[in-house]
């Protein structure tokens, strides 16, 4: 009798432990797939976004949202970093501002206003630094289909489309949907 309550108790215990395996084993290939498919969390590295992200920030991107809509003006985006582009090591994804969409004609004046088709662009998303400090003009230039403009908000301290040109769509992450992190700022972008 005690031999029987032994074995049927290791045999339980075995059970036990078999279930929570596949429990924790599907967790996580669960969560790898939302990773790699759905949703993605990127840390703020630089100030070149500020300030609407600040250094530090962690940010929650949407890796779904271009397969189901367009990419649109305004839209902050992760992107790999563009083929021949030098970054800090260990840096291989820039987050930025899409300004100008395929097709479109891109320019600077002086002052740093940007004009899309020679009409000035509405930037409310700029801060007075990116006022003050422009950074370099935009050369009148063509986006070609299936490329985007990018720059960072603070414009005197951002390495974007200014430098490397226009970005490939298939560089594109996602677009980013929500600030997680310092808790205080949590934010909807």
């Amino acid at each position: 009798m005690r031999r029987e309550i032994g074995g049927t108790r290791r045999r339980r215990t075995r059970r036990w432990v078999l279930e929570w395996l596949a429990v924790v084993l599907v967790a996580v290939a669960v969560a790898a797939v939302v990773r790699v498919f759905v949703v993605q969390t990127f840390y703020i590295p630089s100030g070149s976004m500020e300030p609407t992200l600040m250094i530090g920030d962690r940010i929650l991107v949407d890796k779904l949202s271009y397969h189901l809509h367009g990419v649109g003006r305004g839209d902050i985006v992760v992107f790999s970093r563009p083929p021949g582009e030098p970054a800090s090591p260990g840096l291989n994804d820039l987050v930025k501002r899409v300004i100008g969409l395929p097709g479109e004609w891109i320019s600077s004046e002086p002052d740093g206003t940007v004009l899309i088709n020679n009409k000035p662009l509405s930037e409310p998303w700029l801060g007075t630094l990116a006022l003050s400090d422009p950074g370099p003009p935009i050369r009148r230039q063509l986006i070609p289909a299936g490329e985007y403009f990018v720059m960072g908000d603070n414009r005197g301290n951002s390495q974007d489309s200014r430098y490397f040109g226009p970005i490939s769509r298939s560089l594109i992450v996602g677009r980013v949907v929500f600030r997680i992190w310092p808790i205080s700022h949590m934010s909807l972008f």
